[in-house]
């Protein structure tokens, strides 16, 4: 797993258009939004939790219909598949690396994104302990969705609508803490309730997204 792994890390960084793309998504939907509801600062840090909730969370979402799609074209997914590495540990490198390319570059963007959208520094930390959070799910999750889309028709339209709806309790939820950190109230429930998914999706995601790759 951790030559795969690594691969993954080499091909990222050989073709970083991808983390680019995410980073200046997530960053430009901060710097529009004040435009939408007004400049205000107390609006603006009212609705900063859930903005940047789900800006990162569409922004994830932007390199996960190429995390298989690519080898599958070429053949050297059938490779990997045979070379003995179990498909789970296959999903679980390729998760790991989605979130070290995009997730971890998203939370290190974070503090622009909310300091664009007004949110108090001593909710700053909790926000990207949220999103650290968060964007580890969706990959667990995105992965899962990309595997089990592969090889369908239109399976880049197909893979948000899968994925969405299983990632709306880490929005809520990572959104909650933002919002309590900003509140001066106690953020550690809705992040302990993220850490519980994580470690839920951890094991389970992979297994899924395993399944699915075998089927191919």
């Amino acid at each position: 797993m951790i030559p795969l792994f690594l691969r993954e890390l080499r091909l990222a960084l050989r073709h970083p258009a991808d983390t680019l793309a995410s980073v200046m998504f997530f960053v430009l939907v901060a710097a529009l939004f004040p435009f939408g509801v007004g400049p205000s600062p107390e609006l603006l840090a009212r609705v900063a939790p859930g903005v940047l909730a789900a800006a990162a969370l569409l922004a994830a979402l932007l390199p996960l219909d190429r995390l298989f799609g690519a080898e599958a074209e070429d053949g050297s997914l059938d490779q990997l598949l045979l070379s003995g590495l179990s498909p789970a540990g296959i999903a679980a490198a390729k998760a790991a690396a989605h979130w070290v390319t995009t997730g971890l570059p998203l939370v290190v963007a974070t503090p622009l994104a909310a300091a664009l959208l007004s949110l108090p520094g001593a909710a700053m930390g909790t926000a990207m302990v949220a999103l650290a959070l968060g964007s580890a799910i969706l990959s667990l999750l995105g992965t899962a969705g990309a595997a089990l889309t592969l090889g369908a028709r239109r399976g880049g339209v197909l893979l948000p609508l899968l994925v969405l709806p299983l990632a709306i309790p880490v929005m809520i939820f990572g959104a909650a803490a933002i919002e309590a950190s900003s509140s001066g109230l106690a953020a550690r429930p809705y992040l302990l309730l993220e850490a519980a998914m994580l470690a839920l999706a951890l094991p389970l995601a992979p297994l899924a997204a395993g399944a699915a790759l075998r089927g191919e």
